[in-house]
């Protein structure tokens, strides 16, 4: 039969994720879609450690700090609205207690700083060029934390900007773990507030930038999410309600050619069993009293104790304490 839609199938990547593969996630939400998947697989990523970071800049200096192992003293941080914040992180760090706030930040550059010491892969999803100055220090600025508009400048960084920053940031990075790689994407999220022309054109700046960065080092790939969404699945039913943001249908539909392109068949085939577990323990059972759902959790303990045994690198401790809490025979 004769397809209707153009088919993008990235080339299969001669280097393999696996269950032995450290990663480290940082970027767009796009970075938590894919992200949030390989962390329920149970592979040993570690997402955005400094929340949601939309452009290059921040992503960048995000790396930096990890790089340099800054610890974040209270004079970092900014109050308004009755929150402490971190003009470098979302605002899920923010709190209305300062060491609280400092805790969050910490402890998170402190697993992430360990996590990138280590890691094999960092996947790096960019999703924007446009970017907030604060007029007040000249800095570019993670998250705006609700501070009124006046306060900042809005700028959009140019190909050239980017390339050269994150050149020498590549080399830091191959300094302090010379194994690493880096997957560069961009996210499929509409920055619609931009307007069409303008949205277009933040996109297309990320994407050269990140083809010049790949034609220098051999250790950074790209994979075309963002090709994916808006050639491959060229249709709003592919979006969600809002027409900007992909369905769940075209997360998985992305996160299956990601995984083609990344995983082995050994691999995707412990996923296919974690899948079960998954679906599993997302059951809804109508009685869960009768003994037809008493034996359906004696047996998914079973399979969980055997997949234990077979994969002694994968912590399953979770889900087997989820069913034997639900035991009732």
């Amino acid at each position: 039969m004769k397809n209707f839609h153009t088919i993008i199938q990235p080339e299969p990547s001669k280097n393999k994720i696996g269950y032995d593969t450290p990663m480290l996630f940082l970027g767009s939400c796009f970075t938590e879609n894919i992200g949030n998947k390989i962390t329920e697989l149970k592979l040993p990523v570690q997402i955005n450690p400094f929340g949601v970071l939309y452009n290059s800049v921040s992503v960048r200096n995000g790396l930096e700090i990890l790089i340099d192992q800054k610890k974040f003293k209270e004079t970092d941080l900014g109050y308004f609205n009755e929150q402490w914040f971190s003009f470098y992180h979302d605002s899920e760090f923010s709190d209305s207690d300062k060491k609280q706030s400092l805790n969050k930040i910490n402890t998170s550059i402190k697993l992430a700083t360990e996590q990138l010491r280590k890691a094999e892969y960092l996947v790096i999803t960019f999703g924007t060029a446009w970017v907030y100055k604060y007029l007040e220090t000249g800095n570019i600025v993670s998250n705006c934390h609700k501070i009124p508009s006046k306060e900042f400048e809005r700028v959009k960084l140019e190909p050239a900007d980017i390339f050269v920053e994150w050149s020498n940031l590549i080399s830091r990075l191959q300094e302090l773990n010379p194994k690493l790689k880096i997957i560069f994407t961009v996210s499929p999220v509409r920055h619609w507030k931009d307007g069409a022309v303008q949205n277009q054109l933040s996109k297309s700046t990320l994407i050269l930038a990140i083809h010049q960065l790949k034609n220098k080092f051999e250790n950074v790939e790209y994979f075309p999410a963002y090709e994916i969404m808006m050639d491959d699945l060229r249709d709003y039913r592919f979006y969600a309600d809002d027409m900007l943001h992909p369905s769940k249908v075209a997360v998985d539909y992305i996160w299956d050619q990601f995984s083609k392109t990344y995983f082995g068949k050994e691999t995707t085939d412990i996923f296919k069993e974690i899948d079960k577990i998954i679906l599993a323990r997302n059951h809804r059972p109508l009685n869960p009293n009768t003994q037809n759902h008493k034996n359906f959790i004696k047996k998914q303990i079973e399979n969980i104790q055997k997949l234990s045994k077979m994969y002694s690198f994968i912590d399953f401790e979770e889900e087997l304490r989820f069913f034997t809490k639900n035991k009732n025979y």
